[in-house]
């Protein structure tokens, strides 16, 4: 192997996702901080912010592939940067490390998705929604592909249930005007809402569906929660605290997580960035995908994607998240499912989990898939 390897490091720090970014981008960094201290210069990070600019991801991404001679980028936030920047990495024969949620119905050789799909966050979700709340929601998410497709699946398995979707909107990116939306919820009365909201617009509609339940019992998160698929802790400090208490998230990873591995974990972020730091899923995962990549680096002996990725299959791989192992067909993580209840300190409480569940991206045995069996802590 090189004496030093360069690894792309490319999340988006300003712009309708910040704090998801910044997340991501601390995480890795911190993975990289841990690594040289243990092994010196083996790994060299280049580091490009697009500011949620998708011309800026593409140059970037170019830059590091061609310019700096990186194999692997650890980056993309949203699944529209991350489409655009695969082509880029199919030409130079590298390896993206994708570690957000995101819809599902992809699978690339030239990606490794440590990230969730639909069949690990929102069909355990479901089943675990639908019995306590009915089939009766309504949808709302942000106008791009997160949004468009969580919410078709979310029809789906409506109708598998007999159920009826009651409203479906959409935001751009950063829109904050949500007034309309909630008064349609409000006279349409639903069991609970699917909110694939992303950044500012998420904190709006959250606190204006508080509002609704201070003036109308029945928009209590008891009575009707907003559930989330890609809410973090990082974010709830810019909802306010306790304007989402109550509200529903589904994630691989929550700051709360009881392991010893986590508790070490937590530990060593918090000597490094303050106890009152909480640390998200994509926290977790950024920094996961991190060691993944230079450990399979340094076992394969070479940062060719062939031999990494084929490291990466060969058996589970201890991380934060739990053992996780990468199928070599789909290139998809097996992770947890845990869902969590935003609580008035700022953080989630685990209500329910379900072991690492191997990734469906395609939904291929979603027909006769077994039912799921979460362990309902609360």
């Amino acid at each position: 192997m090189k004496n030093t390897v360069r690894i792309g490091i490319l999340y988006s720090t300003t712009g309708p996702y910040a704090e998801i970014g910044r997340d991501a981008r601390d995480g890795a960094d911190f993975a990289i901080e841990e690594i040289r201290a243990l092994h010196g210069n083996a790994i060299e990070p280049v580091t490009i912010d697009p500011h949620a600019d998708i011309a800026a991801y593409l140059e970037g991404a170019r830059a590091m592939l061609r310019d700096h001679g990186c194999r692997h980028i650890i980056g993309t936030i949203t699944s529209l940067a991350r489409k655009e920047v695969i082509p880029l990495v199919e030409k130079h024969d590298g390896l993206l490390w994708y570690m957000c949620p995101y819809e599902g119905f992809e699978a690339n050789d030239n990606v490794i998705y440590t990230g969730g799909c639909p069949n690990q966050h929102l069909l355990p979700l479901f089943s675990y929604l639908i019995p306590r709340f009915g089939r009766r929601p309504y949808l709302v998410g942000a106008n791009y592909v997160w949004g468009w497709e969580m919410n078709r699946l979310a029809r789906e398995l409506i109708e598998e249930a007999g159920g009826e979707v009651l409203g479906e909107r959409y935001l751009p990116l950063e829109e904050t005007a949500v007034e309309r939306i909630v008064l349609d919820i409000e006279r349409q009365r639903p069991s609970f809402i699917l909110n694939n909201f992303i950044g500012p617009s998420s904190y709006a509609f959250l606190a204006a569906i508080r509002a609704l339940g201070a003036r109308n019992p029945a928009f209590l998160p008891e009575n009707c929660p907003v559930v989330s698929c890609d809410l973090q802790e990082g974010e709830l400090p810019h909802i306010g605290l306790g304007v989402a208490t109550g509200q529903l998230s589904a994630a691989a990873y929550f700051d709360t997580l009881e392991t010893p591995e986590n508790a070490a974990f937590k530990a060593r972020v918090s000597a490094k960035f303050g106890i009152e730091r909480r640390i998200s899923c994509v926290f977790a995962s950024a920094y996961a995908s991190v060691k993944l990549c230079t450990d399979a680096i340094m076992a394969a002996g070479t940062d060719e994607p062939v031999a990494v990725a084929r490291q990466l299959s060969a058996a589970p791989l201890p991380t934060v998240l739990g053992p996780i192992v990468i199928n070599p067909d789909t290139r998809h993580a097996a992770l947890p499912f845990h869902l969590g209840r935003i609580n008035d300190e700022g953080g989630f409480d685990i209500i329910a989990s379900q072991p690492a569940i191997p990734a469906d991206p395609y939904l291929t045995g979603r027909r006769t898939r077994k039912p799921v069996q979460l362990r309902i802590v609360s």
